[in-house]
């Protein structure tokens, strides 16, 4: 039976404060030890190069590591993903994942909040884009569900992973082995690394049957409406967390989702809302959500078209600003008008997650 979760948002006040977390731990409300995952937003560009990254990960798990008694090894294999840049409003912060004594919570047969983390085989740099990669995401996924204590793929409800990318190095790497990658720079394999890698999250939950080589990438009507998907130089496979329900281990947390159809619709995120458990009336506001909503996170993308919602728009012809931080911005103030907060999960680079031009939200409520 799953052990059950303990969620909380903290904000970074600087690319390498853990502060927040180590209040939680101080104050007893989280165990350091019982730290399962951590996913949150640095204020980097979100590039190849954001270090930020590297950064924030290394406080959180100095943190963890001094308040602890798990060894440095141990607290390196925790599950800390990072997503780079806070564009526009958006707000860098970390939810905190933790499991409770199973006598701190009475038991339930209500769903409640479960999490399951799983590493993949190792991912060459010729992996990236090719159906190898699908298959080793989607038997990480599969691993990381039987640790949640899921057997339902309906009660999966978000799956946050890192997965490497291209670099000028590994492109290196591979050519030395007679190998060649899918591209032959690494501008653009964010997006690739992203796009293969749900591919596989749906694989695993049903969503799709396997693809086709020629698909991936190119046929946008497959997708995941749970796929999370981020990309760095920070490790050689995936990292998997599966965040869904549970019943029987109790806890005071639930989670939903639904799918952002485009980069306005609002609809998408209280349905997220909803199916996490929490009534709203029909046309809700901010105020209505009280202190019950935790964090929602989603996935965007530039729609291919050039439009939404039938008008015409630059991103995707700006040669000085790259469109992925211009959507993350837009709806990354979406997000935050509908919650009432910037500390929102808003990634970018979500081909196929979600619709095209839209991408998936999940929202983690306390019941």
């Amino acid at each position: 039976m799953p052990a059950p979760i303990e969620v909380r948002k903290v904000p970074l006040r600087n690319v390498s404060d853990a502060s927040g977390l180590a209040e939680l731990i101080d104050d007893g409300v989280l165990d350091a030890d019982r730290v399962v995952a951590v996913i949150g937003k640095t204020e980097g560009n979100g590039g190849v190069n954001d270090y930020t990254r590297i950064i924030a990960d290394r406080a959180f798990r100095e943190v963890l590591t001094t308040k602890g008694t798990r060894t440095a090894e141990q607290v390196r294999q925790v599950p800390i993903v990072w997503s780079g840049g806070t564009d526009g409003i958006l707000s860098p912060h970390a939810t905190i994942f933790a499991t409770l004594p199973e006598d701190a919570v009475a038991p339930t047969d209500e769903p409640r909040l479960t999490v399951g983390y799983a590493m993949s085989e190792q991912i060459l740099p010729e992996d990236i884009g090719r159906l190898t990669m699908v298959e080793k995401v989607a038997e990480g996924v599969r691993r990381a569900m039987a640790e949640a204590g899921i057997t339902d793929p309906a009660d999966v409800h978000y799956v946050q992973t890192k997965t490497p990318l291209l670099t000028v190095e590994t492109i290196r790497d591979a050519r030395s082995r007679g190998q060649e990658t899918y591209y032959d720079e690494p501008h653009g394999s964010m997006d690739l690394s992203n796009g293969t890698t749900a591919l596989g999250i749906a694989l695993a939950l049903g969503e799709i049957g396997m693809p086709q080589q020629k698909q991936v990438m190119r046929d946008l009507s497959l997708f995941s409406a749970v796929a999370s998907c981020s990309s760095g130089v920070e490790l050689d496979r995936a990292q998997i967390v599966v965040v869904g329900n549970a019943r029987g281990h109790g806890g005071n947390y639930r989670i939903g989702h639904s799918v952002m159809t485009d980069a306005l619709d609002t609809d998408g995120i209280w349905t997220a809302i909803r199916n996490a458990g929490l009534d709203l009336p029909e046309r809700p506001h901010p105020s209505d959500l009280g202190d019950r909503l935790v964090n929602v996170f989603l996935k965007c993308e530039a729609d291919p078209t050039g439009y939404v919602r039938g008008r015409r728009n630059a991103m995707l012809d700006d040669s000085d600003v790259f469109w992925h931080r211009q959507i993350k911005a837009a709806v990354g103030g979406v997000a935050a008008a509908v919650t009432g907060d910037p500390a929102v999960f808003v990634s970018v680079a979500a081909v196929h997650q979600g619709p095209t031009g839209g991408g998936p939200v999940a929202a983690i409520v306390r019941a």
